[in-house]
């Protein structure tokens, strides 16, 4: 029997035929998307769901879609999606994380120029008959500095047509290497640098918990006074609130948003403020982008419900069945590794390297290193997968080595991850047991074997007496339990690591208490 998948949001004409012509069985109702009961009444009866940005696939959806195997975004957010519950089902989340950049940049260049000479209230004026010429003073953009936050896939296309209208481009992007901000022409400066310095501020970053309110109310007190403001990327970035509050005041002189924290936006705090330009999240919005990302997704659901591909999947590796049942566990270890060294990296990264030895040196280790990758940049980018980690580190001048070797030492087979950033070398390894579940074997040259949970604290310290039952007694009176508790140190004395796995997070003030050790040099919450 043929697939049939459900087409709930708008597609191109061109995409539903690309189902068709490969033999699936597409129903295209673009309406459902907006009902949600009629939408929890059809799903059972599909294997595959392509959506935009109108249909919520939520954990009542998910609970309800019995065949389903793939959801597929034509485009690159997946706000609209439930993750965490697709991947319980087993269902695959695809997404087309390339195909609307240039239409995105362009967005926030209009916003740009839109903003700098008032043109919509200009507009707006004219046509109801004033002519008010004194009115609309506005700004040039030659000779201006634009702060970009987040110098990705985007911010490098806005970079470059900033540049063509002859503006200064700082950017900020804790991923920036600086032989790749010297190949975009622009400067890499630390946050506070860029916005002390910026006549234009643009947003080009993923919303996570690092990123949201990146611009507070404390980062519009070090703005200049008459700064503009752009948001294309994603509602949450910037404080609503404080933007009107630096709009009222004429801290900011304008704010250009395509993205708004509740969407869609019916009643917003900025609506209404001075020099405020709003557009519907437009930023996706034109007809080459919409044909690019429903070609791309039409196209990508029907290699896998017809041949078991997989790309651009936000929940699984790209694996061939072949190889799947081989290559999981070690893909699986290739991405704690990354995520390790990813949570504890805080500066730029200029290269990875990679070293396999043994029998997984004989497998796969493109899947390998795209999974390590992908552990490594997702703590900042998070809809990051395996096909696009390696062009967004490409994309960020990240250099990628890696080193095939026959079994060296007491392991049979291992790989050992290497980050390489502006200040130093951090190197983590880690092996496969026989029971299928990848251990940590060695962090900093440091011997130890540990199997990451959840939720680890990670420590470094002086080995002295008594850090142990410090650590112990201080996590018990706060109530945080211990589930594995790992050591490993270089010499009696010296320098040593603590990798602890507990049964929930830990509070904020605990984890200042144990920073506030002597002999505590690092102390820093992972999840895995």
């Amino acid at each position: 029997m043929a697939p049939k998948v459900l087409i709930s949001d708008k597609l191109s004409p061109a995409a539903v035929q690309i189902f068709k012509d490969r033999g699936v069985d597409a129903d295209f109702l673009p309406e459902v998307g907006k009902d949600k009961e009629k939408l929890l009444e059809l799903i059972g009866q599909y294997d595959g769901l392509a959506i935009r940005s109108a249909t919520k696939v939520t954990e009542k959806i998910i609970a309800a879609a019995d065949r389903l195997k793939v959801i597929g975004r034509a485009g690159i957010g997946v706000d609209n999606v439930d993750i965490p519950k697709a991947t319980a089902r087993g269902i695959i989340v695809m997404n087309t994380p390339f195909g609307n950049a240039i239409t995105t940049a362009e967005h926030a260049i209009s916003m740009m120029m839109s903003v700098a000479r008032q043109i919509p209230a200009a507009d707006a004026s004219t046509q109801a008959g004033k002519w008010e010429k004194s009115r609309f003073m506005g700004r040039e953009l030659t000779g201006k500095t634009l702060g970009l936050i987040g110098c990705g896939n985007i911010g490098s296309i806005v970079a470059d047509r900033a540049i063509g209208l002859k503006m200064r481009v700082i950017a900020y992007d804790p991923f920036l290497t600086p032989e790749r901000a010297l190949a975009l022409g622009v400067e890499k400066v630390a946050l506070d640098e860029l916005l002390s310095r910026s006549d234009f501020i643009t947003l080009h970053t993923p919303l996570t918990d690092k990123t949201r309110n990146v611009i507070s109310a404390d980062a519009i007190a070090k703005m200049k006074r008459g700064a503009f403001l752009i948001n294309c990327a994603r509602g949450g970035l910037a404080d609503e609130a404080a933007v009107r509050v630096a709009l009222d005041e004429g801290k900011l002189a304008g704010a250009a948003f395509d993205v708004f924290v509740e969407e869609p936006a019916k009643d917003n705090v900025l609506f209404g403020a001075p020099n405020f330009v709003s557009t519907p999240h437009l930023g996706a919005s034109t007809s080459e982008a919409q044909e690019n990302v429903a070609l791309q997704v039409a196209e990508q659901m029907c290699d896998y419900l017809l041949d078991g591909a997989v790309r651009n999947a936000l929940n699984m590796p790209s694996i061939s069945a072949e190889e799947a049942p081989k290559l999981a566990p070690f893909v699986r270890l290739a991405e704690q590794l990354g995520s390790f060294a990813g949570q504890l990296t805080e500066t730029g990264i200029e290269g990875i390297r990679l070293e396999y030895a043994g029998a997984i040196a004989e497998m796969n280790v493109q899947a390998l290193t795209a999974a390590a990758i992908t552990g490594l940049l997702t703590p900042l980018l998070q809809t990051v997968n395996m096909v696009s980690a390696p062009t967004l580190a490409k994309e960020r001048g990240i250099r990628i080595e890696e080193t095939r070797r026959e079994k060296q030492g007491a392991y049979e087979t291992y790989m050992r991850l290497t980050v390489i950033t502006e200040r130093q070398e951090r190197s983590v390894a880690g092996t496969v047991f026989a029971d299928g579940k990848p251990r940590i074997i060695q962090v900093k040259g440091i011997n130890m074997e540990a199997e990451l949970g959840p939720h680890m604290l990670y420590i470094t310290n002086e080995d002295k007496p008594g850090f142990i039952g410090h650590l112990g007694m201080e996590l018990g009176s706060s109530g945080v339990n211990i589930a594995t508790f790992h050591l490993g140190r270089i010499a009696p004395g010296e320098d040593a690591i603590c990798l602890v796995e507990v049964d929930g997070e830990v509070p904020d003030e605990v984890m200042a208490r144990l920073r506030a050790v002597s002999h505590v040099k690092q102390v820093q919450a992972l999840k895995f």
